[in-house]
């Protein structure tokens, strides 16, 4: 039997390791999984990640899984953010107006997660239809950031990020359409990639999606390439999906670093007006440094973006994804959603989408189609692009939330806070997060994490990786742990 100290230190282990110990009968999946549930039971009322917690449904999994089970992560407890589907499990979206809807079947992700012999232990918090890049949805409450429970933990993958950075689980399932994976990473010292667009299947709600893709929070890129391998792949009725990678995204990784040298482009400019944050274009400078150290050219950049109107194109894109989860909200109630169902931001962007006609809306993926094009044809001249992950700190919890009097201006708020992460959802193409550096000590937000990211080339996610992997070797981070941890 393990003591205290040993079962919450597996948590911050990688779960590729965790499972070998189950596989080899040093620890078992019910000493893990009980891990995680303690960890949860101890620190979650501080953080308030969790949505629901499945404790005896997880210990009756773990008892299932023996010494010797040959599946990749055998025993290995992992959350799901609370906008997938577990089968028999509640469904909210972070909204009031699903109630206690169950969801019918396991989502794709959730799916592919228990077959590589994941357990399930819970659901994670986000904001309501993960609009924004914060996580206080009026139904759940504020989540806190880990490193600073005074702040935000990012967004809308909240919940999953500060469950890993504090040691709940080690892993974390979470899903990105303006930045909802890499927010959160950059926000709590994890890394966080959106792959390629198509790379994991939406099934089976929907056949594809422009904006959004799934993936996870974790403390290693290493991790984030063997849990890609395992998500990745189409499922039958899909209306689109990436190319297969020509290797596992797990032996890219192995191999250490780029098969050569790179040329990278580095930008601080903002996509949107708005400022970037000195610490923040430090950051992305001593990045460029650090890649130019390890024999890549990096060369400063002008991007083919700043147009004025980009921000409501994007919402005339993002709105409908939003509203489509309000209206199947309404189709299970029996009823048209009223104001009182949801978040003032919510009700405002359901109103603004059943003010756009179908042709204007057409015409906005086309603009959005268009620009994303203009920047892969620009970005082809190089093989990565380097910007600041944020334009500022984590907010503090209440700085952006959509439930005052002038929601829309929450929802402009939050662009500034991440104008760099949505342009790769507009593309298409990979980007990940690294947590490189911390704040300094005469900085307000002293400590916490400060990151950068990195933009692959389309469907290139097997090199934007190894070059991960070769920044995380020279400047690691994975052994920082928060304050809450």
């Amino acid at each position: 039997m393990l003591d205290a100290t040993a079962a919450a230190d597996l948590m911050f282990r990688p779960a590729a390791e965790l499972a070998r110990l189950v596989r080899a009968g040093e620890v078992s999946a019910r000493e893990l999984v009980q891990a995680s549930l303690d960890r949860i039971d101890a620190l979650d009322s501080e953080i308030n990640a969790f949505v629901d917690v499945f404790a005896q449904d997880a210990l009756a999994d773990a008892d299932r899984v023996a010494a010797g089970d040959d599946r990749p992560f055998a025993g290995v407890p992992v959350a799901i953010k609370n906008n997938r589907g577990i089968q028999g499990k509640r469904l909210t979206f972070g909204a009031d107006l699903f109630g206690d809807f169950a969801a019918p079947a396991d989502h794709n992700v959730t799916r592919r997660l228990k077959e590589a012999g994941f357990v399930v232990v819970g659901t994670t918090t986000l904001p309501e239809y993960g609009i924004l890049p914060t996580t206080q949805a009026r139904r759940f409450g504020p989540t806190r950031n880990p490193w600073d429970p005074g702040r935000t933990p990012g967004g809308s993958s909240g919940g999953s990020a500060a469950a890993v950075a504090a040691g709940l689980v080690p892993v974390a399932h979470g899903n990105d359409g303006g930045g909802s994976i890499r927010i959160p990473a950059a926000c709590c010292g994890l890394v966080g990639l959106k792959p390629q667009r198509g790379r994991i299947s939406a099934a089976p709600e929907v056949g594809g999606s422009f904006l959004v893709v799934d993936g996870v929070l974790t403390r290693t890129v290493a991790e984030t390439a063997q849990l890609l391998d395992v998500l990745a792949g189409p499922e039958l009725g899909d209306a689109w999906w990436a190319p297969e990678s020509a290797q596992p995204f797990a032996a890219a990784v192995g191999r250490g670093g780029p098969e050569r040298a790179l040329r990278i482009a580095v930008t601080t400019k903002s996509p949107v007006d708005a400022p970037v944050d000195a610490r923040c274009v430090q950051a992305t400078q001593d990045a460029a440094e650090l890649l130019r150290s390890l024999g890549h050219e990096v060369v400063e950049a002008e991007p083919p973006w700043g147009d004025p109107s980009l921000f409501d194109t994007f919402t005339a894109c993002f709105g409908p994804a939003v509203c489509t989860q309000i209206a199947f909200g309404g189709l299970l109630l029996g009823r048209e959603p009223t104001a009182e169902d949801m978040e003032p931001l919510s009700w405002e962007l359901f109103a603004v989408c059943k003010s756009i006609d179908s042709t204007t809306a057409a015409l906005a993926e086309l603009r959005m189609q268009a620009f994303g094009r203009g920047v892969v044809t620009w970005g082809a001249q190089f093989d990565a692009v380097l910007t600041p992950a944020l334009a500022e700190a984590p907010v503090p919890l209440g700085a952006i939330h959509g439930i005052g009097e002038r929601p829309l201006e929450d929802f402009a708020r939050s662009a500034r806070f991440t104008p760099f992460t949505p342009i790769a959802n507009v593309s298409g193409s990979p980007a990940i997060s690294l947590p490189l550096y911390e704040r300094e000590p005469d900085d307000a937000a002293a400590g916490l994490p400060l990151a950068v990211q990195l933009t692959g080339q389309p469907g290139g996610e097997a090199a934007l990786l190894a070059l991960a992997a070769q920044v995380e070797a020279a400047h690691p981070w994975a052994g920082r742990r928060p304050p809450v941890s």
